[in-house]
């Protein structure tokens, strides 16, 4: 038996007017969820632990069977694994994202975020402008390490963790009040600004109409991470696809194998196909028993307050993964066990992440019967299928 996780990031939302009260799940059309979902079973579970921020982080180690509130020391941490960074028990590891700002304003604080991935700006574009904050401010107690796309790290030797916002929880505001309170923080962000705003890769993106990365942003911080052998765990060898760091990051902290996909950007044209083919290589050629295909697009897209990107997003998912991973497990002839999910909602009214539970849906190919189904918030709210604790999630997949 072959067990699959096709992770949604953000893909759940809720009801809105401008899709006559549908949410984009409901709205996008998914041919081949819809069909697994009249031969399997559709039901609520909740990712986020009560009490706990609701984020990748926290909800995708439920998904992968990590009792967040057992297992999770911060975010950037589990970065700092993906990108090889070996923390000291003493060091505060911390997001460093590029950011766009407005620009009118003279004072620092009076700026407003504008895109908190200054425009899903590419990779080798961001680590020229990290290289500039990484000349004008690393030293003992501060080091700073290229990620991807707007996603870096930067680690504070002997530091403290300190409040912080994430930049996508305030999209339009005014920043003042959200900066940290830390001095030293506070004034490489103030100077990040005077460094990256007039920088030749930002002129010649504002010349283009894209969004200048012109300012860092530190938030979730954390510390040294310990997390179980998945192996270990559930009797399971597991693999990864993720553009993402931090997905990267929590499975090299469970000794998951991690696979690089060339045109995996976490974006909304991602390498869809090759994200598919490589779990089921995996799977089928390499021996392993499960693997884990997450996609970042529709998070992204709700974060841009996009219903109409994120339906394209959510549509790709199922005709360029979920149909892809399908039908070459069919030719195969090995049964499988495919679980389709969202780790949290991210609903385009608010652009930020919100607790609600998600729908998930669980297919098994040994299953004959056939029913008319669809994958969507509402229809696994009339299931009556509630699984109250997100870590126990896999547990359904895998039969425990």
């Amino acid at each position: 038996m072959k067990y699959i996780i096709v992770l949604g990031d953000g893909m759940a939302d809720r009801p809105l007017k401008a899709l006559e009260g549908k949410t984009p799940l409901m709205a996008a059309k998914t041919p081949v969820m819809d069909d697994l979902a009249g031969k399997g079973e559709v039901g609520l579970v909740h990712t986020i632990p009560d009490g706990m921020s609701p984020g990748s982080d926290t909800a995708n180690l439920s998904v992968l069977g990590y009792d967040p509130k057992q297992y999770y020391t911060g975010r950037s941490p589990l970065e700092a694994l993906s990108i090889g960074v070996a923390l000291r028990d003493t060091d505060v590891a911390m997001r460093c994202n590029l950011v766009t700002l407005s620009e009118e304003e003279t004072e620092y604080g009076k700026r407003t975020i504008l895109d908190h991935s200054s425009g899903e700006i590419s990779t080798k574009e961001a680590e020229i402008l990290l290289s500039c904050v990484r000349e004008a401010f690393q030293d003992e107690e501060y080091q700073f390490y290229a990620g991807t796309s707007y996603r870096h790290l930067a680690v504070w030797n002997n530091g403290n963790i300190v409040p912080f916002t994430p930049p996508h929880d305030i999209l339009g505001k005014q920043i003042d009040e959200y900066l940290p309170k830390e001095e030293a923080l506070r004034r490489m962000m103030e100077k990040s600004y005077e460094l990256l705003n007039e920088h030749p890769i930002n002129l010649e993106r504002a010349r283009k109409g894209l969004n200048k990365a012109n300012s860092i942003w530190f938030w979730g911080a954390g510390t040294k991470p310990c997390l179980a052998s998945f192996e270990q765990k559930t009797g399971k060898r597991g693999i990864m696809i993720s553009a993402v760091d931090l997905l990267k990051g929590i499975a090299v902290g469970a000794g998951m194998k991690v696979a690089l996909v060339e045109g995996a950007d976490g974006t909304l044209h991602t390498n869809y196909e090759g994200k598919a083919m490589a779990a089921v290589h995996a799977l089928l050629q390499d021996g392993f028993d499960f693997a884990y295909i997450h996609v970042e697009a529709p998070d992204e897209m709700g974060h841009q307050g996009s219903s109409e990107r994120k339906i394209q997003a959510i549509e790709y998912l199922d005709s360029r993964v979920v149909r892809v991973v399908k039908e070459q497990m069919d030719a195969s002839g090995e049964p499988y066990r495919l679980l389709v999910t969202p780790d949290h909602p991210t609903p385009i009214e608010l652009r930020t992440h919100s607790s609600e539970p998600v729908p998930y849906l669980l297919y098994d190919s040994r299953r004959q019967f056939r029913k008319i189904g669809f994958y969507n918030e509402e229809e696994a709210e009339m299931s009556g299928n509630i699984i109250e604790k997100g870590s126990q999630l896999i547990e359904r997949l895998f039969e425990i």
